[in-house]
């Protein structure tokens, strides 16, 4: 009998492991492409209701765990797509680059879990305990999106971009999307954890609420000043990139789609990169471009990287976006209608502790290309008369970075990317998701131009506009119109969001540790 016992305790154990995996893994189907957003409550409910159901900080620590590893490991498996195939390692090297990632960002999903069952020994109401999981949450995202390496990616919010709460976006932006999200499934936990109907007609009191926010436009569409607008996507085979045999055929294509366009379209965008090589290097064909672009009232804004010679010994690197065709401005090195990008990928962009072995490399004269950080605000681009705040690649995930440089007189947002690393993933349409949140947070209209897709024109309320096919070579020609108007989100952040909720939280433990206090002072005093 005692064995029995055992094997079902066991077997138990066993099948909740395998229920916590299948609900982080269900939480990805609620992002692009699939797009499911019901998933997203579903993923954090299970979740939630597992750790509150667990009475052993082991059994606590090692579902959430479980569900950690289904969450990003298959949310985030794209990203050994672009080590293995670009990154001159073993495959066992890979993998383990991949499993440390991935470790590393369940560790945050077992610290909000470990804190949250310690702070229910304080917290005996449900309506409390549902308000303090929602505010945990939102801390641990923001300790996940601006420590180490500062890796917001899949923050449950974005899921939301079609849902019906997207509403809160132009309010309280991603964050305020994924605390709302959790407060509704925290509730629905604690409806199916306590057997209380309540819980449960509240959170649907509060969808309901939400959802009319969605019908508020936060900005004003300017139809005279619409702009005929060209994204080209070169679809060049990242493995001859830099080799520099093909950069005359890479500019070739680029020159291709773009010379029958000149007079026709008022701005050309290529994507991040699109010129191999260093800026300097190709100034006698961007000045010659440039008078071109000029001679025919046409813009380009493309990506190019910066070599710029440091006291005559050597060359800082900045991966950056220029303007060509300025009939105000021409074309001269180093121009300053320019991006430079700030926020690196590790070991891609920067390595860890490269402030120690830059020193090194250039003393033994190694040529190792080192990136330089651009500024945190800098100036937008300005294609007259129309001004963009700009962006590079992975930076468009850094909501705070993108409103910080954002300005009332903003026309458009501006994305160049890179995708090709990622092959045919689901990593690019993730990055098209987030590109979306920033339109609708901002109010702006978003330019997203990438090397093979998915390039796409994106509305301000975050509605996709066109878009191209991946894996072809084409060109995406639109007429678009800017926008005008700040979001209360443009205006004040999210900031705020976390400070009340922290200080609400603070007031319920005391409140609550008192009641506890009071209850036990009482037994002792009637023993």
């Amino acid at each position: 009998m005692f064995c029995i016992l055992m094997f079902i305790s066991k077997a138990k154990y066993f099948f909740q492991l395998i229920l916590s995996l299948t609900f982080g893994i269900c939480g990805v189907f609620a992002f692009s492409p699939y797009d499911f957003w019901p998933l997203s409550i579903i993923s954090i409910t299970g979740l939630l209701i597992i750790i509150l159901s667990n009475i052993t900080w082991k059994q606590i620590i090692w579902n959430t765990l479980f569900w950690g590893i289904g969450f990003f490991s298959v949310g985030l498996h794209w990203i050994y797509i672009g080590i293995d195939q670009f990154i001159p390692t073993h495959k066992n090297m890979n993998f383990f680059l991949i499993a440390f990632l991935i470790i590393y960002l369940t560790c945050y999903s077992v610290l909000f879990s470990i804190i949250l069952v310690t702070l229910r020994l304080f917290i005996t109401q449900w309506s409390f305990l549902s308000i303090t999981a929602a505010t945990l949450w939102l801390i641990i995202d923001r300790l996940r999106g601006n420590e180490f390496i500062g890796f917001p990616w899949l923050q449950f919010g974005y899921s939301q971009i079609s849902g019906p709460i997207r509403g809160i976006g132009p309010l309280l932006g991603v964050e305020g999307i994924t605390f709302c999200l959790v407060l509704i499934s925290s509730l629905l936990a604690l409806s199916i954890r306590t057997v209380q109907p309540s819980p449960y007609y509240i959170s649907l009191i509060i969808l309901a609420c939400l959802y009319p926010l969605s019908w508020i436009q936060w900005y004003q569409v300017q139809p005279q000043r619409m702009t005929t607008i060209a994204l080209v996507q070169g679809n060049i085979n990242q493995h001859l990139y830099w080799n520099t045999e093909n950069i005359q055929k890479t500019l070739k294509i680029y020159l291709q789609h773009t010379l029958p366009l000149l007079g026709k379209v008022k701005i050309i965008i290529w994507p991040e990169s699109a010129i191999p090589g260093n800026e300097l290097a190709h100034n006698e064909l961007l000045v010659s471009l440039d008078y071109q672009l000029r001679k025919h009232h046409t813009y380009l804004i493309t990506g190019i990287i910066d070599s710029r010679l440091i006291n005559n010994s050597y060359y800082h690197h900045y991966n950056s976006i220029i303007v060509l065709g300025n009939t105000h401005d021409p074309y001269k090195y180093p121009s300053s209608n320019r991006y430079d990008k700030h926020h690196l990928v590790l070991c891609s962009e920067r390595f860890p502790l490269q402030c120690l072995f830059e020193p090194v490399f250039r003393f033994f004269n190694i040529p190792i290309a080192f990136m330089k950080s651009g500024p945190y605000i800098q100036s937008q681009l300005n294609v007259y008369p129309i001004k963009m705040t700009a962006s590079i690649c992975y930076e468009i995930i850094l909501g705070n970075q993108i409103r910080d440089n954002f300005k009332l007189d903003s026309d458009f947002l501006l994305t160049l990317a890179n995708d090709v690393w990622f092959g045919c993933s689901i990593g690019p349409w993730q990055h098209l998701q987030i590109a979306r949140m920033r339109a609708l947070e901002l109010g702006r209209p978003i330019l997203f131009c990438t090397n093979n897709g998915v390039t796409a024109i994106i509305n301000a309320d975050g509605s996709i506009q066109s878009q191209l096919s991946q894996f072809i070579s084409t060109t995406l020609i639109t007429n678009i119109s800017p926008t005008t108007g700040f979001t209360p989100y443009a205006q004040f952040g999210s900031w705020w969001l976390l400070i009340i909720s922290i200080l609400i939280c603070i007031f319920i433990i005391y409140i609550q540790k008192n009641q506890l206090f009071k209850i036990f002072t009482f037994f002792k005093k009637n023993k």
